[in-house]
């Protein structure tokens, strides 16, 4: 399979790892959008929010299992965000499930 965020959880792509379980990699996005900018896939490779069926469903609860410990890895005490984007017009750049934990300082108030 020719997937970025696999690549990077077999490690054949370095990555700045901020946790990894089981069924979760949680690592630092290389450009990011906020202070603290952290993407969460889970291992088994799901395209997209689309790609979620009742046979994977586990490995999502998973990432939002993980949410909380990479956020206080991260010194997230006082917020932050979490995003999925689906789909092209949602700009999904890396067709693997992932979720954006952004923190770090105020967030704006509107997404678009």
């Amino acid at each position: 399979m020719d997937c970025l965020f696999c690549k990077i959880i077999e490690g054949s792509i370095p990555s700045q790892k901020v946790y990894e379980d089981d069924a979760v990699y949680a690592f630092r996005d290389i450009n990011p959008m906020a202070p603290v900018h952290v993407l969460l896939v889970p291992k088994t490779h799901i395209p997209s929010m689309d790609g979620v069926t009742a046979e994977n469903s586990a490995a999502v609860a998973r990432i939002f299992e993980a949410i909380p410990k990479a956020a206080a890895a991260e010194g997230l005490t006082n917020g932050y965000r979490v995003i999925s984007n689906c789909g092209d017009d949602a700009c999904q750049t890396v067709k693997h499930l992932h979720f954006h934990l952004l923190g770090g300082r105020k967030l704006p108030d509107r997404m678009a």
